[in-house]
């Protein structure tokens, strides 16, 4: 009995060293060099994120022709981005910048929550927006029966809790595993693939976990997404003036645009990190995920500024009234 409680606390002990008080974020391996070049654009683009998607939301919530469904959605996605960038992109600046790369243990374990969730949580805002696009112009006259406030803020949160509910396991998957690996992660932020490896134990479980919440969360949405654009387009299609069909299908153009700017680098980051091997160099992962993180955050609010006539109209309306202000007041 005693030698098994014995055993028992040396595991314990030996787990609690092999657990590091802190991580090393290396940055982009391979391009120390660059790393002040590499850090402009990044900064621009989080400036540019910060101040369109603030922006947006500013106007949503104070221009009364913005309270409608397509809109809330829009500030839910606003919201997701700001949570996004800035969960990651001022520690890789301070990485890029003045070299501060260490972060603690428990940091870096709610930084990997956080980018996770929210990244999930963008994947199901941008599915709740095509089943807007889908009600819109399929259904257009039960379009605000069908989307009242109760219904957008029960999807949001059902949404958000989802990324929540499947995202927590990472962290107590990470948290269990011994690193003897060494501290330092080759990455700008905490990931949970990059933290894994650092370990010397089995991370079998959170490769297939891994996969799994991908496939949950992007594979769910992605299908949603396609079935709502492929009935859209049916209904499209069948009708008999050019210009409805002109008409339907602009209200889609920001849309499909930010699709495309959050699931190509998604793609593309999630199956080289996994499957690339080392055909892809390091650098070049590191690079597109964050450009993962920073590219629909700084874009979303410029396509749907300059797609959508609604949101340019209240830019507009209220740049001539701050000149008619100036003018007054001269």
């Amino acid at each position: 009995m005693i030698n098994d409680h014995s055993s028992l606390m040396m595991l314990m002990l030996n787990q609690t060293d092999l657990t590091p008080g802190s991580f090393i974020l290396n940055g982009i391996p391979g391009l120390e060099d660059m790393h002040m070049w590499i850090s402009f654009p990044f900064c621009s683009m989080y400036i540019v994120a910060m101040v369109g998607n603030c922006g947006l939301l500013y106007l949503i919530h104070y221009e009364d022709s913005l309270h409608r469904p397509m809109y809330y959605f829009l500030a839910m996605l606003s919201l997701t981005d700001l949570f996004i960038c800035s969960s990651t992109i001022p520690k890789a600046l301070s990485i890029l910048w003045f070299h501060f790369k260490e972060i603690s243990f428990d940091g870096c374990l709610v930084q990997m929550f956080f980018v996770h969730t929210f990244t999930g949580m963008e994947s199901g805002v941008l599915m709740l927006m095509a089943l807007d696009r889908y009600v819109a112009i399929c259904y257009p006259l039960h379009y605000s029966t069908a989307l009242t406030n109760s219904v957008i803020a029960k999807a949001g949160l059902s949404t958000f809790l989802r990324g929540v509910l499947l995202i927590i396991p990472f962290t107590f998957l990470t948290k269990r595993l011994p690193y003897c690996r060494g501290n330092i992660i080759p990455h700008t932020y905490c990931d949970h693939m990059s933290v894994a490896k650092l370990s010397c134990g089995d991370i079998k479980v959170n490769v297939v976990y891994g996969l799994t919440v991908a496939l949950l969360i992007g594979g769910f949405d992605i299908l949603c997404i396609t079935i709502s654009y492929t009935m859209i387009l049916r209904a499209v299609v069948s009708l008999s003036s050019a210009d409805a069909r002109q008409k339907a299908f602009s209200t889609c153009t920001a849309h499909i645009c930010a699709i495309v700017f959050s699931y190509s680098p998604a793609f593309f980051s999630f199956f080289s990190h996994r499957f690339g091997g080392h055909t892809i160099p390091p650098s070049c992962h590191i690079i597109v995920a964050n450009i993962y993180l920073l590219l629909p955050p700084a874009m979303n609010p410029v396509v749907y500024g300059v797609k959508t006539k609604q949101i340019r109209d209240c830019i507009v309306k209220i740049l001539l009234g701050s000149k008619d202000i100036k003018s007054q007041s001269i």
